[in-house]
């Protein structure tokens, strides 16, 4: 190879950076209608390069690059080796600082450069052969530190180009031989590798020892960050939680991210964890990812951005990604509050950084990792939670965002559900219920069933089962107060309001199912069959529970519930497969079908014959 300080090196090094100049700084104001045109530039310059390391390599009387021979005589590997097998990779081969070697490993660098030229010029199948080629250069070198960073860049980048083409194995492949060589290199060395960017540097601007390694630290984080959306992506949660947590760990300690996307990985980070009720690692995730959006700055104002399109974006970007992360914090929340309750009724994550950790650590002291066992320590909870409502619903408002604005209120709403289990004042339980009704009720009906009928049957759902939880609540209540008497005529009208509402809302929801003409459905749906059952069920049971004085009045409700309980044990007599779902429902319809009959003949006989 030519001499590093001849005229014609520097005329390659100059090319090289030109190239790079072209690629990172260029591009990025290239024309609409020519996007690619500074990357086309660079591609000519990378390939002038190549043909004049090929030419110095002729000149020096060395072998062509698909010679069998090198300079030692040894016979080396023409195909680059199967990934998976690194033990061939750092045991066979040229050795990484012999002429041959660096020769390869320029040759490979400048295949490499190339292939992720025509990826980003959206040529896949010619940056797939560059990137090979660039694969069966290094093949025919052991791993060593004036290449192995260029093994692992070009194996990230093969997976990457996998990955996209949905062939998640093959993917998963390169990347990790790329982590298995990248961990023996730091076991048997661990030098300050060579970057790819020396190969074409003179000697005076060579990068210092410290840059070398963050830069292949970044790129081991790239490797991390790929392979947890392979894991993801084959359905491996638990290994790509692990590889997700370690990339945002690494990318901290580098100080190579951005704050939004960042934070936001973390948030959702998270919630993997939440759902394996591993609150300290969730809560710790979503400190940090609160911390760390805060390095992001602050929101532009309204008033900025209608002057600056590029501040009109930062505001949007922010408060929609920051109103995402407060999603994130209600889940946590809500999850913690429902996992501690049915507790009741029948290893540490940590990321890295020094000012930014205390920070995050702060924030943690004000949200608790552990299953609350009182009403006090569920409120305080609740109360974070509810803060957090508040912030998301700032941005996702019912005016644009209607899906996400519904589903914070019934976030909401099953915050306050969670917490009125902990609330002994059964008054005061009732109360808390009464707000998911205000918070529900005026949304559901105001909301249309022809564009959202699956949000409008679930809020008919809850609203049904809001009432009748009140309804009982109420009637225990009045029971208390009053065991050795009769209940007044307020309360029953109360309770029977209750009653009525909740009978309202389930009906509601099973004429949602019915065709436009009003036609009950002969079969239902799987994702509609149960709660379509529960919900003749609650209505057939409310209808028994009415108060009623008048024994004709009696009757008609006995009457309306004995034919929703009939209904539910004649479906499931015609439809079997839907036993299964409603086995406990269907028994006691059974059963009521078998007793209501006599119930109602008994107060029949005791009206006088001319009522």
């Amino acid at each position: 190879m030519a001499s590093v300080s001849s005229d014609e090196w520097r005329a390659i090094c100059d090319k090289f950076t030109n190239a790079q100049n072209l690629t990172v700084v260029e591009s990025l104001n290239d024309p609409d209608n020519d996007p690619f045109r500074s990357k086309y530039k660079a591609r000519e310059l990378l390939r002038e390069i190549y043909c004049s390391l090929k030419s110095f390599e002729a000149g020096e009387g060395e072998e062509e690059s698909g010679g069998e021979t090198g300079e030692s005589g040894e016979q080396l590997p023409v195909e680059a080796p199967v990934d998976g097998q690194t033990e061939e990779a750092f045991s066979q081969g040229f050795c990484g600082d012999s002429p041959a070697g660096l020769r390869a490993a320029k040759l490979g660098a400048v295949e490499y450069y190339l292939g992720v030229n025509h990826v980003d010029t959206e040529e896949l199948s010619a940056g797939q052969e560059h990137l090979m080629n660039s694969m069966k250069l290094l093949g025919r070198c052991r791993v060593s530190s004036e290449n192995v960073s260029l093994f692992i860049h070009a194996r990230n980048q093969l997976g990457i180009l996998w990955a996209g083409r949905d062939e998640t194995e093959t993917a998963q492949g390169f990347l990790e031989t790329a982590e298995s060589i990248y961990q023996r290199y730091m076991k048997e060395d661990g030098s300050p590798p060579t970057d790819m960017a020396d190969y074409f540097s003179t000697e005076e601007n060579q990068l210092t020892h410290q840059e070398r390694t963050k830069r292949f630290e970044l790129a081991y984080t790239h490797t991390m960050y790929y392979l947890a959306q392979v894991y993801k992506n084959l359905g491996e949660t638990e290994r790509a939680a692990i590889y997700c947590h370690s990339t945002l760990q690494r990318q901290l300690k580098l100080n190579q991210f951005s704050p939004m996307e960042w934070a936001l990985n973390a948030a959702t980070l998270s919630q993997y964890y939440i759902t394996k009720g591993r609150y300290m690692e969730g809560r710790h995730c979503l400190s940090a990812a609160t911390v760390i959006s805060g390095l992001a700055g602050e929101v532009p104002s309204e008033a900025a951005a209608q002057e600056s399109e590029t501040e009109s974006e930062r505001r949007e970007q922010l408060r929609q990604k920051r109103a995402e992360i407060a999603r994130c914090w209600i889940k946590y929340c809500l999850n913690i509050l429902q996992d501690s309750k049915k507790l009741l009724e029948d290893s540490i994550g940590e990321l890295d950084t020094d000012h930014t950790f205390d920070s995050i650590a702060s924030l943690e002291e004000k949200v608790c990792c552990l299953l609350p066992m009182d009403f006090t320590e569920a409120r305080a909870i609740f109360l974070v939670g509810q803060h957090y409502v508040t912030q998301a619903k700032e941005y996702f408002q019912m005016d644009g965002y209607v899906t996400d604005h519904i589903e914070i209120l019934q976030d909401h709403s099953s915050l306050f559900r969670s917490l009125a289990f902990y609330e002994e004042d059964l008054d005061r339980r009732c109360k808390m219920h009464k707000r998911r009704v205000d918070m529900m009720e005026p949304v559901c009906m105001e909301l249309n069933s022809k564009y959202y009928l699956m949000i409008c049957r679930q809020m008919m759902f809850e609203l049904a089962e809001t009432y009748n939880e009140m309804m009982d609540l109420k009637l225990t209540l009045a029971n208390r107060q009053d065991e050795t008497e009769s209940l007044d005529s307020h309360t029953i009208k109360k309770f029977n309001n209750l009653c009525s509402a909740s009978a309202k809302y389930f009906q509601m929801f099973l004429d949602s199912l019915c065709s436009p003409e009003g036609k009950q459905p002969e079969h239902l749906e799987e994702e509609v069959l149960r709660p379509a059952l529960v919900a003749r069920f609650r209505v057939a049971r409310l209808y028994s529970r009415l108060i009623c004085t008048s024994p004709p009045g009696q009757v008609e409700n006995l009457d309306k519930s004995l034919e929703h309980y009939k209904y539910v044990v004649d479906y499931c007599d015609s439809h079997p497969e839907a036993v299964a779902t409603v086995e406990t429902e269907l028994e006691l319809s059974r059963e009521m079908v078998g007793l209501l009959p006599l119930k109602i003949n008994r107060i029949k006989a005791k009206i006088p014959a001319n009522n």
